[in-house]
């Protein structure tokens, strides 16, 4: 009789990770209004840099938590994370800054293709170096540097929108409304594109076939921009609402497949003992 071992159950992940996100939401939410309600209480300026940066980056920062925090997360440091979020926000803002800048001399426009092109190249570069250098590369870990990425130049877009209301109306009503649309939306934007463009970036190193993995890289990279350019190009709320639902739902199955494939990976094989049975037609050599 044939026995056969079972991989091992997965190790439950602690209550604590994994609701993190929603700690690291609920408790910037309240930080938020306490620094806003002292801020209008007292109206000292002081608490005006506190706000900008909760506003900004609570939610991304809490999309960022439940990307890192799966089942079995990807080896990717707390400090990396930081470091990715904080320098590939700076890049990509100062990049693509310059880029439109030098795009608006020279056409007295900048189509808003051309700002998606931008802004979203921009956002890997900090990702494309660390997947040169890096050891490990698994794709799991991919899409949390991209969404590091994604966070930090959003924060830093949103924290620049934020104190131009503020210069502009010299309104903490209107300082308050713009932190809290860019920061809820954010996600759905900066977040969501730049985090799956990075997944698909960091499977071609690992993929079988490397034509079709670049293809696919290719194509994530084009529709991020696309979406990105429709969002910035319309208007209509319904438009923006169908953009920031595709760009959200597509991380979301973007994450939850590269836990699955982290998964598949980190189970042990499979053995089955027993005696040996010849393949039909083979001749078995224990007969005389």
């Amino acid at each position: 009789m044939s026995t056969s071992t079972t991989p091992p159950p997965a190790r439950r992940v602690p209550r604590r990770v994994r609701w993190a996100w929603l700690l690291v939401l609920l408790g910037g939410v309240a930080g938020y209004l306490i620094v806003l309600r002292t801020l209008v209480a007292t109206q000292n300026p002081l608490y005006v840099p506190s706000l900008l940066l909760l506003g900004s980056a609570v939610v991304p920062a809490s999309v960022l938590v439940y990307a890192a925090s799966g089942p079995r997360r990807a080896q990717v440091g707390a400090g990396l994370i930081a470091a990715v979020a904080g320098i590939g926000g700076v890049i990509g803002t100062v990049a693509a800054g310059t880029l439109e800048y030098d795009t608006l001399q020279r056409l007295g426009a900048v189509p808003m293709i051309m700002v998606g092109l931008i802004e979203e190249s921009a956002k890997l570069v900090v990702p494309l170096i660390i997947l040169l250098f890096a050891r490990r590369r698994d794709p799991a870990a991919g899409v949390i540097i991209g969404v590091a990425s994604g966070m930090g130049f959003a924060t830093l877009e949103t924290m620049g929108y934020g104190f131009s209301a503020l210069l502009q109306s010299r309104s903490l009503a209107d300082l308050d409304q713009t932190l809290l649309l860019r920061g809820l939306l954010s996600p759905a934007g900066h977040v969501a594109w730049t985090g799956v463009a990075t997944a698909a970036l960091w499977r071609i190193p690992s993929a079988a076939r490397k034509a079709r993995a670049v293809g696919l890289f290719v194509a994530t990279f084009a529709a991020a921009v696309a979406l990105h350019a429709l969002w910035d190009g319309s208007e209509l709320w319904l438009v923006r609402t169908v953009v920031g639902v595709v760009s959200f739902a597509g991380l979301l199955i973007v994450v939850h497949r590269s836990r699955r494939a982290a998964d598949r990976e980190q189970e042990p094989p499979t053995w089955t003992y027993g005696p040996y049975v010849p393949p039909p037609g083979a001749v078995d050599p224990a007969t005389p």
